[in-house]
């Protein structure tokens, strides 16, 4: 059917009789005026694509309706212009896809037909790891080892972009997706078949967030969700509210971004933002650059809202000018935008929207801080982190407490490392990593870092040799621009050499810590500490032997690197002692804001980033000279233990499976509140004596040979073993931290796949009682398609991060969720007890409804059935996501 809007369109130039455009302004409707810059890109998506099927003139006026129907929860599609994917969450995909080729194949379809419609681009940046670092030669060890290890599913993600059509893959060695996505692919406005439109994506990486700093809206989905859209599929969402957040004043001379960032994410967390897009604007934004605003954007998952806005403004501009964007197309993108009335004045309050709560920050009242030790919404300010650690050594185990008894606080630990004697004690820093899409997209705080190595170094200061330092850019451009400032020797000076581009120690892909290290931090049972510039820091994330983790800006990674220890007042102790006996402060090193500035003016230039990119598809020869297979149809390896083809779709047949009760249910796991993807699928190393590593093992494997759960994500056999297998796991049953559970028919203490897998072989149904937040962290696909290969039915939360929930729907288990004030300890459940959900049938189902559930005890009481659109209910009934969208194509055979 033809779109009813076609009446919208008209041409942007005279000039260009092709080019046209939807002129939102010809609505006449004064509601368009008003509404967030957010919410109009959602519009001009569905009057672009209304076709009255899965995109109707019903929903236009839901989204026009705004002001009103942000409150009761309507539901509206969306169809972004293109999809982003990393290696780790992108190899799962693309095995997808190859697997439901084979499914259509079978089912008598075209295979062929499995391809992605909208553009995809796939960058790998999570498999290099930190193996060598304070060497000449770590960047090119480490991605030597990198294409050791990942070699077949390099070759695989070969295969994929030669096979599927409309898929672009920017190969390793490139840097970190979101820094190449702000500096290389993003468009900011569209010009395609004779249209222009804005930008706009969904990521498989929750971080994909931070392009909202340059204008384009876009946000994490789970793997399974992308896939759908990747399909042709709208993404269906609750019509979200907007917070409005307002920026006032300039921050202090000794502020970073960084700071700003932990200070917004701490604010909105108290706010209260989960599921909502916060919007950006005031006079305060004109003072932060695109790559603030990026930072500020890329932490939008840690604050729990959907997106986090700044519409396009002339700093905007200015930003595609410097990275060296073409300049006839700046110039469509800006009048293209003022003509739609998507471009921002923010210094014109009478541009200011309607919002449904609006919130504000001074800008100077920000100070120099931390988030840690375990989360990075626990923001500590810098002058507070000495006393604030000391105060979680001994509070209760938890997200600020590590329960040392009092009298051990000050335990030292003595050890050898290169023939030299050092000590260790509780808050010494083991790990110093600039790394990750946070800050190493900021040419100021990267600049402000090399800035301060350079005073440290002439100021006499030194790094113990054992603290493992490392420096991973976002992109190549960094490193021209620190070369070229002359920052880059007193950074390898102080062990701060480049050691890869990509996302290393916040994914976890830290590498091992020296063995007299990890030795005495485990003789001394100690609080070892990570720092590191990145987004994450949940417990057992960066690495198993750092139990407190801080995020910092740059240069602070630095400091607490050259003081080696967390216990330390900047204020009032020295950072160190020169040759002539003389302690140095912080203060006597930090760079002013003037100075970076000054060298940012004259340093960051768009030559830079044109050279980079240009040949960005093409400078690595290790990828250029792999081969891959060329069918269509992928030709699995039944031995490979990287690459495997999923059971997802083995006995899916046409006809739709009626949905029935969840009968005699154990419960696998107790758990507690803000239980991450990373405590249900970790992503960083095998434990040697996990049920991963013996699978591994049996199948010849040596354990330097077996890699990261990350880097095995296309092997389901691997995943299923390693589902809830984080070492920090808490589980009720054990009541300490194990990856274990009790299995109740033999009252045995198992590990977690093992005890799955014999309640499996004895058809018992499993479920998951939890708390607050499940599914925090990462977007990641496996901690739903694990728990799905475990046997897990459905989960029982307090409530759910909004990605994991989609994923839980997309795998076909269902989400339930507790009544309001009501939880497992209101209602005396242990766990023990057996479960009865009754699951109405297919046709009374309807969204968010509350359904019955008995226990063998006789107590019976309701909960939410956290399928939140029909939709939803549509991808559950047909077993999942995948499941609908293999019936769909091979029907329209």
């Amino acid at each position: 059917m033809s779109n009813p809007f076609q009446h919208l369109l008209e041409l942007l130039n005279p000039a260009e009789p092709n080019k046209k455009f939807f002129n939102l302004h010809k609505l006449n409707d004064p509601r368009y005026a008003r509404l967030p810059f957010s919410i109009r890109v959602l519009l001009e998506s569905a009057i672009r694509n209304c076709d009255e099927f899965l995109v109707k003139s019903k929903d236009i006026d839901n989204i026009l309706s705004w002001k009103v129907t942000q409150h009761e929860n309507v539901e509206v599609p969306f169809r972004p212009a293109r999809v982003i994917l990393q290696d780790f969450t992108g190899v799962p995909a693309v095995v997808d896809f190859a697997a439901m080729r084979d499914a259509v194949n079978r089912l008598g379809g075209n295979p062929e037909k499995i391809n992605p419609i909208c553009p995809v681009d796939l960058v790998i940046d999570h498999s290099i790891q930190v193996d060598f670092n304070r060497r000449e030669d770590s960047l090119q060890k480490n991605q030597e080892l990198e294409f050791e290890r990942n070699r077949e599913r390099f070759e695989f993600l070969k295969w994929g972009s030669q096979a599927f059509q409309n898929m672009r893959i920017i190969p390793p060695g490139s840097g970190i997706i979101h820094q190449v996505n702000l500096e290389y692919l993003a468009r900011v406005v569209f010009d395609q078949d004779g249209l222009y439109y804005p930008d706009s994506l969904v990521g498989t990486d929750s971080h994909t967030t931070m392009i909202d700093g340059l204008g384009v809206l876009g946000w994490g989905v789970g793997g399974i969700e992308a896939e759908a859209v990747m399909l042709g599929q709208p993404i269906s969402m609750v019509l979200p509210q907007v917070i409005g957040y307002k920026l006032i004043g300039n921050p202090h001379h000794l502020v970073t971004s960084t700071d700003i960032v932990l200070t917004v994410t701490k604010h909105l967390r108290q706010v209260g933002v989960v599921g909502k897009f916060v919007e950006f604007f005031g006079p305060g934004v004109a003072q932060l650059s695109i790559a603030d605003r990026a930072t500020i954007a890329n932490m939008c998952p840690e604050y729990g809202a959907t997106a986090a806005f700044f519409p396009v403004d002339l700093v905007s501009i200015h930003y595609l000018q410097q990275t060296g964007r073409e300049e006839d197309k700046v110039k469509y993108i800006q009048k293209y935008l003022e003509a739609a009335g998507l471009f921002r004045d923010f210094s014109n309050t009478e541009q200011d929207p309607d919002f449904s709560q609006v919130v504000e920050l001074d800008l100077s009242t920000v100070v120099p801080c931390c988030s840690g030790p375990k989360r990075p919404q626990d923001k500590v300010a810098v002058s507070d982190m000495k006393t604030d650690f000391e105060s979680c050594l001994g509070a209760k185990q938890g997200f600020k407490g590590f329960q040392i008894p009092q009298g051990h606080h000050s335990d030292k630990v003595k050890f050898s490392y290169n023939d030299l004697d050092y000590e260790l004690m509780h808050g010494s820093v083991v790990i110093a990593a600039i790394t990750s899409c946070t800050n190493t997209s900021n040419p100021s705080v990267m600049l402000g870092a090399g800035l301060l190595a350079k005073n440290a170094v002439e100021a006499g200061l030194t790094v113990k040799p054992y603290i493992k330092t490392s420096l991973s850019p976002g992109s190549g451009v960094v490193t021209y621009y620190l070369r070229d400032s002359g920052v880059m020797p007193y950074l390898s000076k102080l062990g701060f050499d480049v050691v890869g581009y990509g996302c290393m120690t916040c994914i976890g892909n830290s590498g091992p810590l020296p063995e007299s290290v990890v030795e005495a931090i485990v003789q001394g049972d100690l609080v070892a500490v990570g720092v590191l510039s990145g987004n994450r820091n949940f417990e057992g994330r960066v690495h198993p032997n750092t139990r407190a983790n801080y995020l910092a800006s740059p240069p602070l990674v630095i400091a607490y690197a050259i003081a080696g220890t967390i216990r330390i007042d900047f204020e009032t102790e020295p950072l160190g002692v020169n040759a002539e006996g003389k302690p140095v402060f912080l203060r006597d090193i930090w760079p002013t804001r003037d100075e970076i500035q000054a060298v940012e003016r004259k340093y960051v230039i768009p030559g830079m980033f044109k050279e980079v990119y240009e040949k960005i598809e093409k400078v690595n020869e290790s990828w250029n000279n792999l081969k891959a297979p060329t069918d269509q149809l992928y030709p699995w390896d039944p031995k490979s233990t990287y690459i495997k083809s999923p059971p997802f779709f083995d006995n899916l047949t046409m006809e739709l499976v009626p949905s029935k009760p969840i009968t005699d249910a154990y419960v696998l796991l107790n758990l507690g509140d803000s239980v991450t993807t990373d405590h249900i699928s970790p992503a960083g190393n095998i434990a040697r004596n996990s049920p991963a590593a013996r699978f591994l093992t049996v199948r010849g494997l040596t354990p330097r040979e077996f890699n990261s759960y990350g880097s095995r994500r296309g092997n389901d056999a691997v995943m299923a073993r390693g589902t809830f297998a984080n070492i920090r796991l808490f589980n009720k049953f054990i009541n300490r931290q194990a990856p274990l559970t009790k299995h109740f028919p033999s009252n045995e203490e198992l590990d977690i796949f093992d005890a799955a897998e014999k309640y499996i072989e004895a058809g018992q149904n499993l479920i998951i009682l939890t708390g607050k937040e499940y599914g925090s962290g990462s977007s990641r696909d496996w901690a739903a398609k694990g728990p799905f290969l475990l046997g897990i039915k459905a989960v029982l939360a307090e409530s759910y991060e909004r990605i994991h929930r989609s994923n839980l729907v997309g795998m076909g288990i269902i989400p339930l969720q507790y009544l309001p004030e009501e939880n497992a300890e209101v209602l005396g459940l242990t766990g023990q007890e057996r479960y009865n959900i009754l699951i109405p049938e297919d046709k009374d189902l309807r969204p968010g409804m509350n359904v019955e559930i008995k226990l063998d005890t006789g107590k019976t009481f309701e909960a939410i059935m956290r399928f939140d659109t029909d939709v939803e209910l549509t991808y559950y009934r047909n077993g999942g996501i995948l499941n609908y969208m293999i019936r769909k194509m091979a029907n329209s055979c």
